[in-house]
């Protein structure tokens, strides 16, 4: 097959991408640009890939020694891990510059000029030097104007557009429902490390546009920093809404790193039900179980089905280490909870009939932590008994909460270790 020496890039999203042997390392997700200086001809700098763990990487293009129609092949399989940063003059071909609104003073085209243009397309092609530069660029119509229809696309050299300039990149409004439809069915962690590789006012653009549980989600899984970036630019009713959807840990530990004063004007404009929680966890230690204990765990009544148990454990909502225990309590079932009883293990509810009573088949001697035990007990705690979620319960038989292991790890990792990149090779 002859190797392709010019290609849209939007062709090359999901393409695969091997190395010499023919081994798969990822795939296409977008092309790295650089923004023209007058007179120059931009270049494609290289590829953004996903590999099968969804981290993004950054290849660059002279790495690549053929672009086929069903797969790009480089010079190596060595390729370095580190995560993708941007420079200034940078930009992404399909999250950013497709969709650019743009003009062209193409003199084959004078129909166009004064027309505001939609960019669809970005053609990059092989120079004699290897590198890669952009071409033309596919531009979409979205008025009618002579004889030509509304929504027709022409082809028209690069040094023919008017106003794609990085300045242009960032301006409100630009290109966001583009991106968006990127981040449909990817996971938050996934969609937290896409938008921590683009520039600032973009990042924060796109955060404004997510709705409220999609970007607490989200947020959750960005370093501390980053999540209070972003809510120093929202208004304080917003952020206060973006708090209520995030779990309450998760809040308290976002809270626990800002200035007294500005955690708790955040936490007056939440709903008094959703900051309760928050202020008793702020309460404790943030190295002690009770500092990073979840306070909703899945919590019934002893008389209880195991029909409306398991229904529990299926909401898509909590996560796997949640959903492998419920614990069962005298009421009021909301945290602080009447007397702790014991848990079901969700193993142990798929074993019974539907109809059977949570009590006849209760753990009443599962281990329990206190509020005070600092994470080294928690740790052993999870090491000894071979448990994923673990019950906090206070002096006077109450349950708090429930700490479970990603809880405990996010805890024990040292600070800032999501901004820790690593840098072996593949």
């Amino acid at each position: 097959m002859t190797p392709t020496l010019k290609v849209f890039v939007a062709r090359l999203v999901g393409l695969v991408v091997l190395g010499p042997d023919g081994e798969s390392i990822g795939r296409v997700r977008d092309v790295v640009v650089s923004m023209a200086l007058p007179g120059q001809r931009p270049r494609a700098l290289g590829l953004v890939v996903e590999l099968t763990t969804r981290r993004r990487i950054f290849v660059p293009m002279l790495r690549v020694t053929s672009i086929e129609a069903d797969a790009v092949t480089l010079t190596t399989g060595r390729v370095n891990l580190r995560a993708i940063h941007l420079r200034p003059n940078e930009a992404l071909a399909v999250g950013q510059v497709l969709d650019s609104r743009v003009r062209t003073d193409d003199p084959d085209h004078p129909e166009l000029h004064d027309v505001d243009l939609d960019v669809l397309d970005l053609e990059i092609e092989q120079s004699r030097t290897k590198d890669w530069v952009v071409t033309r660029v596919a531009l979409r119509s979205n008025t009618r104007r002579g004889l030509r229809r509304r929504g027709e696309t022409v082809v028209v050299p690069w040094h023919h557009v008017i106003g794609l300039t990085s300045l242009n990149l960032n301006q409100p409004g630009h290109g966001v429902e583009l991106a968006l439809s990127q981040f449909e069915g990817m996971r938050p962690a996934d969609v937290a490390n896409l938008l921590r590789e683009l520039p600032a006012v973009r990042r924060e653009e796109l955060a404004n546009a997510l709705d409220d549980e999609r970007l607490a989600d989200v947020l959750q899984e960005m370093p501390e920093g980053d999540q209070t970036a972003l809510l120093a630019k929202m208004k304080p009713a917003r952020a206060a809404d973006i708090l209520e959807a995030m779990d309450p840990d998760d809040v308290a530990d976002l809270l626990g790193e800002m200035p007294a004063a500005e955690a708790e004007a955040l936490l007056s404009r939440m709903d008094p039900e959703e900051s309760a929680p928050v202020r008793r966890l702020l309460e404790h230690s943030p190295d002690t179980a009770g500092g990073v204990m979840t306070p909703e765990p899945l919590i019934v009544s002893a008389g209880a089905t195991v029909a409306e148990a398991l229904a529990r454990t299926a909401n898509p909502d909590i996560t796997p280490g949640t959903a492998s225990m419920v614990f069962v309590v005298r009421p009021p079932t909301s945290t602080p909870t009447g007397r702790f009883l014991g848990c079901v293990h969700t193993q142990a509810l798929l074993r019974e009939p539907p109809a059977e009573l949570v009590a006849g088949i209760l753990d009443s001697d599962v281990p329990r932590l206190t509020p005070d035990d600092p994470l080294e007990t928690v740790a052993r705690y999870f090491a000894s008994y071979n448990l994923v979620l673990a019950p906090v319960v206070d002096d006077d038989g109450h349950l708090l909460g429930a700490v479970a292991v990603d809880d405990l790890l996010d805890a024990l990792l040292p600070r800032g270790w999501r901004d820790q990149e690593a840098e072996a090779d593949l």
